[in-house]
Formats: structure tokens, C-alpha cells, sequence
């Protein structure tokens, strides 16, 4: 039986490359989902009740960076390769060689986000609200990077979707980083502008950030049905994968947040 299978692009990861310097779309979809993430914030910070100015989101800007790349990258040594890095600790500065976890990453930004509004007198869940609606920009532009790089391809199929990715064998696969794009980055966007949107919903502090980290808890585990798992992990308890574990509590916390935004009014 003929199986008939998408095109894989093979893009280049280098978009420039002059002498020794490169710019790679990895790169530049951090820097686009960082400055998107910002101009977006600017204008919810006016929907808002949280009084942040639009001085204090360009400050926050460089805190929310610093978190994510921080937070990523000790997510990944301590999530996904703690054993290794045990063994070799310098390697875990290494960030060129690549590793970032998504998980941590969010852990950063939330140590941030209270970090700068104990720091400016801001409530922090009301500025969480307006990061987590921005969140899905730099996870849309990031998984379209991994898409390109040839990363983080899905497991084998014979589904019309399948594409063969350059060294993950001869075999067609998921392309599960669209599949996250999806979910995670248009979906998730498009749920929290459509809230955001809404009169009065910026005055139940937490339930914006909820509601993301409930669609992050559904789009990722889900995608992740469809996503290779690491290979120095694998499967783990009960056929799951880290990322589908990491997403448990994140959607149970997400669940609570909406609950108790209820009772958590801005006056």
C-alpha cells in the first residue's frame, strides 16, 4: 500500500549567516515573541485594573526575558537531564548547545512577575493576567522555530500529515510541532483575546491565567500524544511523557485560579 505523505520544507535554521556571525530562526522567534509579547502588553495594560505604567512594562520586559531564558534552561537540567548534569555541572551553561524547558520557563516568569510587582506595588496576579494573554505569542513563534529546525519532530505514521524529517530516519512522522503551535500558540491566543475582550473580566484577578494554564494543560498533553518522547526519557508512568506530567498540576492550578477568581474581585 502506497503511503502518501506532506513535503517536509527543510528551511534553513540559518537565516544570515555573514563570516562567523549567524542569525538562526530559533533565535529570532524568541526576539519577535519577545517584542509582540511586549507591544501586546502595552495595550492590555489599559484594559486593565492593575494600574501597571507603560514605563514599568518596559522594564518588566527585560525581568520576563531573564525568566524565561533562566527558568528554561534550569527546567531542562532539572526535568529532563538532572542525571547528566549531575555528572558534568558545567555543561549545564551551556546554552548554546541547546535545552530549554517550557515548564520551567513559566516557573522564571511567575518568579518574576512577583519579584517586580513586590518591587513596584503591583498586584501580581493582576499583571500575571496580562502576561499569561501575551504567553501563546512566543510558544506560537517557538514551536514554528522547532518546526524548521527539524526538532522535536512526532512519532512515526502512516497519516496523510506524515513527513519525513532529515535525520529522524526514513520513516514519515507527526509534524506534532505545527500540531503545537496550534493548540498552545493560535488556539490558546485566540481563547485569551476572546476573554480578554470581555467587559469585566480583567477584574477577576487570576482568571486570565487560569484559563492559560488550563489550555496549556489540555493543548500540551495532548500534542504530546503525537510528539516522539525524549529519548534519553521515553515513556514514563503509565505510558505518559514528561511533558504530559509537567502539564498535570499546571492544569490543576489552572482550574483552581478560575474558581477562586470568583471571589477575587477588583473592587
Amino acid at each position: 500500500m502506497t503511503v502518501f505523505t506532506l513535503t517536509y520544507p527543510a528551511i534553513d535554521p540559518v537565516l544570515i549567516e555573514i563570516g562567523p556571525f549567524a542569525v538562526r530562526w530559533y533565535a529570532l522567534s524568541y526576539i519577535a515573541g519577545i517584542l509582540l509579547a511586549w507591544r501586546y502588553m502595552v495595550v492590555l495594560a489599559r484594559r486593565s485594573p492593575a494600574g501597571i505604567t507603560k514605563e514599568h512594562v518596559d522594564d518588566f520586559i527585560v525581568w520576563a526575558t531573564l525568566g524565561v531564558v533562566l527558568g528554561g534552561r534550569l527546567g531542562y537540567v532539572i526535568f529532563y537531564k538532572a542525571g547528566y548534569y549531575l555528572d558534568h555541572p558545567l555543561e549545564a551553561f551551556a546554552v548554546w548547545q541547546g535545552g530549554m524547558s517550557f515548564h520551567g520557563g513559566l516557573l522564571g516568569v511567575i518568579f518574576a512577575i512577583w519579584l517586580f510587582s513586590r518591587l513596584r506595588n503591583y498586584s501580581w496576579i493582576a499583571i500575571g493576567d496580562i502576561v499569561a494573554c501575551t504567553a501563546p505569542i512566543g510558544l506560537f513563534l517557538g514551536r514554528i522555530a522547532n518546526f524548521i529546525n527539524g526538532e522535536l519532530y512526532g512519532r512515526v505514521t502512516d497519516s496523510p500529515l506524515g513527513m519525513v524529517f532529515p535525520g529522524a530516519g526514513p520513516l514519515p512522522r507527526h509534524p506534532s510541532q505545527l500540531y503545537e503551535a496550534l493548540l498552545e500558540g493560535l488556539l490558546l491566543f485566540l481563547v485569551l483575546a476572546w476573554f480578554a475582550s470581555r467587559p469585566g473580566t480583567f477584574e477577576r484577578r487570576g482568571f486570565l491565567s487560569g484559563v492559560f494554564m488550563v489550555g496549556y494543560g489540555i493543548g500540551r498533553p495532548v500534542a504530546e500524544f503525537f510528539r516522539e518522547p525524549d529519548a534519553h526519557l521515553g515513556f514514563l508512568a503509565m505510558g505518559a511523557t514528561m511533558g504530559q506530567l509537567l502539564s498535570l498540576p499546571l492544569f490543576a492550578i489552572g482550574v483552581w485560579l478560575i474558581v477562586v477568581s470568583r471571589k477575587n474581585v477588583s473592587p
